[in-house]
């Protein structure tokens, strides 16, 4: 009787250490990812990010998933690229322009009229992840192109010229608005607001869509056309914690990766014309640029930047420009 006792105490005791095993085995194939947003959520350029989020969480369970901290006010939108470095965070949905201070040739990436299918096919985002690797990043995918940025005011513009403005900048473009004459402020997204009420600035830099989420509107009476450079939005990883993912981690990330850059193009059809609708609707005036100055606005706005690219990146500059510069 104690001889049978024992060996089912055994055979139980075997079952439930196998069992143990392969429960660990299976935890140890899913990874959870902490992410942040670099802008507020349910806002234009976040819930992009938001929507792979949850495609993630629901698709990846025993693979990966994502803890979603939130957007700024959970870490600092210019703060953000550091955080990945350290590992403070695993993955952003960010700007180059955010990360410019750590990786500036991701500038590149706004400055193009390529694809990234394009840029991944002639080594271009290969090249340009060996500068984010550099400073501990990883850039994984586009979450937002196809739309050009503009300079919005509260005083009229009719030549290339901005002279006597004071207009808020993200780093995409300080250089082209310096070149213009401009008095340029580095001010984030959600004090923008508050600057233009109080004088702070004139206008502001910013892409064609989203300025209604954060209230500008109200503040802005004019915006220039034509519009310069793309807006470039993406998903940029700490380096170490994307090494340290399987391959059918990374392979499941990638697909998803595929799926949030299928979006762009889609966006940029339905959104756009909307956008323009509802500033008009809003007053906001366009004030278009003769063809002449025109000319000069959009050569100055190439011309500086990839000369930037050029001079802050001695190592990597050049190969950028000769891979991603319009020809």
């Amino acid at each position: 009787m104690n001889a049978r006792l024992s060996r089912r105490s055994l055979c139980t005791a075997v079952a439930l250490t196998l069992g143990l095993a392969a429960s660990v085995s299976a935890s140890a194939q899913e990874v959870t990812l902490k992410a942040v947003n670099a802008f507020q959520e349910g806002t234009y350029f976040a819930k992009n990010f938001e929507r792979f989020i949850k495609k993630v969480n629901d698709e990846g369970k025993g693979v990966v998933q994502i803890n979603y901290i939130g957007g700024p006010k959970a870490i600092p939108t210019f703060d953000q690229g550091a955080a990945l470095r350290n590992g403070v965070v695993d993955l952003a949905n960010t700007s180059a322009s955010f990360t410019a201070s750590l990786v500036p040739e991701g500038l590149a990436l706004n400055y193009t009229h390529m694809t990234m299918a394009e840029l991944r096919k002639n080594g271009g985002l290969e090249q340009l992840n060996k500068a984010y690797q550099d400073k501990g990043l990883y850039y994984f995918a586009r979450t937002g192109e196809n739309i050009p940025y503009h300079i919005y005011t509260n005083k009229k513009i009719d030549k290339a010229d901005l002279n006597g403005l004071k207009l808020r900048i993200a780093p995409i473009y300080r250089d082209f608005f310096q070149k213009l004459g401009a008095t340029v402020a580095t001010i984030p997204p959600g004090d923008v607001y508050t600057a233009l009420e109080r004088g702070v600035v004139d206008g502001y830099g910013w892409p064609l869509l989203g300025i209604f989420d954060l209230g500008w509107q109200e503040k802005t009476k004019y915006r220039l056309d034509p519009g310069f450079y793309t807006i470039e939005l993406g998903v940029v990883f700490s380096a170490n914690a994307w090494k340290k993912l399987t391959p059918a981690q990374r392979a499941f990330m990638e697909k998803q990766g595929a799926w949030l850059e299928s979006l762009n193009a889609e966006d940029a059809a339905r959104d756009v014309p909307a956008e323009l609708k509802k500033q008009e609707a809003a007053g906001i005036q366009t004030v278009k640029l003769d063809p002449a100055q025109a000319a000069v606005f959009l050569k100055t706005a190439s011309d500086a930047a990839w000369d930037g690219i050029v001079r802050t990146s001695p190592t990597y500059g050049q190969t950028l420009r000769n891979l991603m510069a319009p020809k």
